[in-house]
């Protein structure tokens, strides 16, 4: 089976080259293809740069800016020839889907998420940005139209679609009309270890970016006055450190080691994104830690909401609501059941999305479909 790996870039690292890693792992003599990447980032994943193709937008100053030449993407992308392969294995958060292939290829496509700022994000989008208004807002709705239309048509390019979740699965079939089967992202459960110390203080883990809302965490536990650690770096930094008090800690990114000790001693995770699927719930989960947690989105599938009697199952507190006072009532009940959570019982909820169970899903998946493809489609 002659199979090549696509992911969109490779700069900065998160979830979905967690998955990309493991992808390596499974097939060590696939080469990449990508539209951007560092160096650095590539070595941690275990690519030799030998095996790594780049698009024509592999240049300093773009990669500095990536995120400026988004419509350039889907023609970026179109210029890769991947004719050589029997097997392309997409992953994709943003262009990677739309890869061109011919008909004696399979492409199976994980899907991280339909491009977020095209769909479910747009008008979000556009009110972050200050963009509702004026010659810049209208251009910014130009290319998220074009953006639309092109990722639309684009799906059909994919033989397989792959959702980390049914979240995820259900964005799938919303915006593209195509099924998809669900295997999780990978979590390197080993990593972390259930405490055997009292745990001292509430955390928060993200990079800090607007849809991540570190604002709301700070904000609710300024006026609450309880502990909290803010783990990861971004363009919120200023305005979260605006918003605190002398109680929470800002201490940056940390590295696997650190965080896992950071993990550890926590009393809980609180997350309040509406993510595709989220690792770091599953990852505090790990270390027997519960997960205070917005409750849309991925995490409905990652994290058991406790309701007063469920404690061989409970793994965490759900709020419903993006609002400061929904997130105030979620701890507050979670301090008055805190010591009926089971740290081993969190655990093993966890260690059902471990890494080898992932490596086995993908592995069985694509040679299934290897071995059944047609002589032509």
């Amino acid at each position: 089976m002659k199979i090549a790996l696509i992911h969109d870039w490779v700069i900065e690292l998160g979830g979905a080259e967690k998955c990309l890693q493991l992808f390596q792992q499974l097939y060590p003599q696939a080469p990449l293809y990508t539209l951007l990447y560092k160096d650095a980032s590539l070595n941690a994943l275990g690519f030799d740069l030998s095996q790594v193709k780049a698009s024509l937008l592999q240049r300093p100053g773009v990669i500095k800016n990536y995120r400026s030449y988004l419509p350039f993407y889907p023609y970026a992308i179109e210029q890769f020839d991947l004719s050589d392969y029997e097997v392309i294995l997409s992953s994709s958060h943003c262009v990677a889907k739309g890869v061109l292939t011919n008909s004696q290829q399979i492409h199976i496509c994980y899907c991280h998420t339909p491009i977020r700022y095209a769909w479910d994000l747009t008008h979000q989008y556009l009110e972050e940005n200050r963009l509702q208004k004026g010659l810049k807002s209208a251009l910014a709705r130009a290319v998220l139209h074009y953006l639309r239309i092109w990722d639309a048509s684009s799906s059909s390019r994919v033989d397989y679609f792959v959702a980390n979740s049914r979240y995820t699965a259900a964005r799938i079939w919303r915006s593209y009309r195509r099924e998809a089967e669900v295997i999780y992202p990978p979590v390197n459960t080993e990593q972390f270890a259930v405490p055997r110390r009292k745990p001292e203080y509430f955390l928060f883990v993200s990079r800090l970016v607007k849809y991540k809302r570190a604002d709301l965490v700070v904000a609710a536990f300024t006026r609450m006055g309880l502990p909290l650690v803010v783990v990861g770096d971004g363009p919120e930094m200023r305005y979260c450190k605006s918003l605190a008090g002398n109680n929470i800690e800002f201490v940056g990114y940390r590295n696997n080691e650190e965080l896992s000790s950071l993990m550890a001693g926590a009393r809980a995770l609180v997350f309040a994104a509406q993510e595709d699927f989220g690792i770091v719930p599953v990852e505090a989960q790990a270390s027997g830690t519960p997960v205070i947690a917005l409750g849309k989105g991925g995490v409905t599938e990652t994290v058991i909401p406790a309701n007063g009697h469920n404690w061989n199952q409970a793994t965490g507190i759900f709020f419903m609501e993006q609002e400061i006072d929904s997130l105030i009532e979620a701890v507050n009940i979670f301090l008055r059941w805190e010591d009926y959570f089971d740290t081993e019982v969190i655990r093993q909820n966890a260690l059902r999305f471990n890494q080898e169970r992932f490596k086995r899903e993908i592995q069985a998946y694509v040679s299934s479909k290897y071995e059944n493809k047609p002589n032509t489609k």
